[in-house]
């Protein structure tokens, strides 16, 4: 399978037949991936004085978002991604209503930490259903793993966007303008996809096709991959709390934001380069080796005695985290069992979730009573662990038979 990209790869795999509905809808869709969340925790927090409470619904909201991923994509592998996209939408416009006027009655805590639950497990996951879109639709190596490419860069920066969009909304009159806002772009662009020519021809798995209860973790590679996703969001969940703590211990907890900003700007700067290029060559080694060189860096935050030497290196840093998503979505196609592969997306998100929120639990701890310098050292030092775990497991990195793919000439 050849892994490099180039610019004009780009650009076939974005005028690709049948893909520009989808496409649209999938950004409409997708941006308020990291908004609706954090819009959530802010209205709670503001109805409520207690960042306790909004602390659990944003977590229970993330345990959610961890759990549906898996069974969407199951479902959308099974089905085809119309029914059960516009399912979930539905019932993610009843989670969002209802947690809304629960947080205006000033519900129990239980109530809005279900709630919050309720609205991540029903989150549409037009993500999973983009990814393996692609598959479907682009038969050259090349010109897909531009797509995978594309969809790991431009979720990077709807994580950019979100948080700030989220931040603004949130001092609007209403402060449930955010969550609502967020939630009504990911209703219409789930549903835009889902009825979108090229994903209505996507239609059922054929019947009596062996399936294995484990799904896509039936293949051995596929556990190496859901592996180092967990590594990688284990890292990013012990940066997300290790720097706010650094810019807070440092005078300025206003800029604790903008460093996460900057981690992510660094990261889409280098994604579109290392696409060009990838490196290792062979995907075994490839995903040890980025998760590896992705801890070190992070180790190298302890280092920076002021903000502005933290911010350079956080450039640095993040330029890791997009080569590692684009690479995780271009292993699913080695590693996958045969139609699985919107529920192998599922598992590696699943895999990152869970990993920032243990990431996030260790480094609190780690902040509170050893400073954040301590957490940036952790999460080097668990990185480089998983990574050799990886290492040895790389054999498991096999490619597949090819198999013929469908393509859809018209919108």
């Amino acid at each position: 399978m050849s892994q490099s990209t180039s610019l004009a790869d780009y650009r076939a795999a974005l005028s690709t037949p049948g893909s520009r509905r989808p496409l649209i809808a999938s950004l409409l869709g997708r941006l308020p991936i990291a908004m609706t969340g954090l819009a959530a925790m802010l209205y709670v927090q503001r109805e409520t004085g207690s960042f306790a409470i909004a602390g659990l619904v944003s977590a229970s909201s993330l345990v959610g978002v961890a759990m549906g991923s898996v069974v969407q994509g199951r479902l959308i592998d099974r089905f085809g991604p119309t029914r059960p996209l516009l399912t979930t939408a539905a019932m993610f416009a009843v989670a969002l209503v209802s947690l809304s006027l629960s947080i205006e009655a000033h519900a129990a805590t239980p109530v809005l930490v279900l709630l919050g639950w309720s609205i991540g497990i029903t989150e549409p996951m037009v993500g999973s259903a983009s990814r393996a879109l692609w598959g479907r639709l682009i038969a050259d190596e090349r010109v897909k793993n531009a797509a995978f490419a594309y969809e790991a860069i431009s979720m990077e920066v709807f994580f950019i966007l979100g948080p700030g969009l989220a931040g603004v909304l949130v001092a609007a009159p209403w402060a449930g303008t955010g969550m609502i806002v967020g939630g009504v772009c990911m209703i219409v662009g789930a549903s835009m996809f889902a009825l979108s020519p090229a994903v209505r021809a996507w239609g059922p798995a054929p019947r009596g096709q062996a399936r294995s209860l484990l799904g896509a973790l039936a293949g051995a590679g596929m556990r190496t991959l859901a592996l180092a996703a967990l590594g990688f969001g284990i890292v990013i969940g012990f940066v997300e709390v290790a720097a706010p703590a650094a810019a807070t211990k440092a005078g300025n907890p206003a800029l604790g934001g903008v460093l996460l900003s900057v981690f992510s700007v660094g990261s889409v700067a280098f994604g579109v380069a290392y696409s060009l290029r990838p490196w290792p060559r062979r995907m075994g080694s490839r995903l040890p080796v980025l998760l590896a060189a992705f801890g070190l860096m992070v180790a190298v935050l302890a280092w920076p005695s002021t903000l502005w030497g933290l911010a350079i290196a956080m450039v640095v840093a993040g330029a890791m985290v997009t080569p590692q998503s684009a690479t995780h979505s271009t292993a699913i196609e080695l590693v996958a069992p045969k139609g699985t592969a919107a529920e192998a997306f599922g598992w590696v998100l699943t895999a990152v979730t869970l990993g920032i929120a243990v990431g996030q639990s260790i480094s609190g701890y780690l902040v509170e009573h050893h400073g954040p310098y301590a957490s940036f050292l952790t999460a080097g030092a668990a990185a480089l662990v998983i990574s050799a775990v990886v290492w040895a497991l790389r054999s498991t990195m096999a490619a597949p038979e090819p198999e013929p793919v469908p393509t859809y000439s018209s919108l």
